[in-house]
């Protein structure tokens, strides 16, 4: 496995005295878990450092890449560039098994190994960072209504017929009046 796959950082070194302890690398194919993570166009980069406080550890990381996602009008693939930043709190206990979130009275991450899985910190900032929709392009027509053609391509004609029919010409009339 490439070090680089590794999402993890090994805090041995700074679990006993104050310290800082950086890592970076890379992500291919999927941020998150296999099943339901967010498909990616090319490899996103990450980096996170994290500082030991004398009892507590800040997490400061972030990570940049494109994500895939359907056009809302066409749901054509899509790229969409991802620029996430985070930080957390961390407190080492050991016996803890992988990350555990406490929210009282502040909100603090627990660990229990030296080595400290990213994953899922990255995973939470790359989602919360995306859109909820995107267009592939801003006058992307999307697809007609009675047959799904693809009207960026083809010009199917039941658009104009469905205009013809909609409640709202006699708007059209109005508005062109009013301007």
């Amino acid at each position: 496995m490439d070090p680089k796959d590794v999402q993890s950082i090994n805090l041995a070194s700074i679990l006993k005295e104050p310290g800082t302890k950086s890592a970076e690398g890379q992500i291919e194919g999927r941020v998150g878990p296999e099943a339901g993570g967010i498909p990616l166009a090319e490899p996103a980069d990450w980096r996170v450092t994290v500082t030991h406080m004398g009892g507590e550890f800040w997490l400061s990381g972030e990570i940049h890449g494109e994500a895939v996602m359907e056009c809302r009008r066409c749901l054509k693939p899509t790229r969409v560039p991802i620029h996430a930043y985070f930080q957390h709190l961390l407190a080492y206990q050991p016996g803890v098994e992988g990350v555990k979130l406490v929210e009282e009275p502040e909100e603090v991450y627990y660990f229990g190994e030296p080595e400290l899985d990213l994953s899922g910190f990255l995973y939470q900032a790359f989602a919360l960072e995306m859109p909820l929709t995107t267009v592939c392009h801003e006058d992307c027509a999307g697809l007609c209504p009675v047959c799904g053609a693809d009207l960026n391509e083809t010009d199917c004609g039941h658009v104009r017929e469905l205009k013809k029919t909609t409640p709202f010409v006699a708007l059209e009339g109005l508005l062109k009046e009013l301007s």
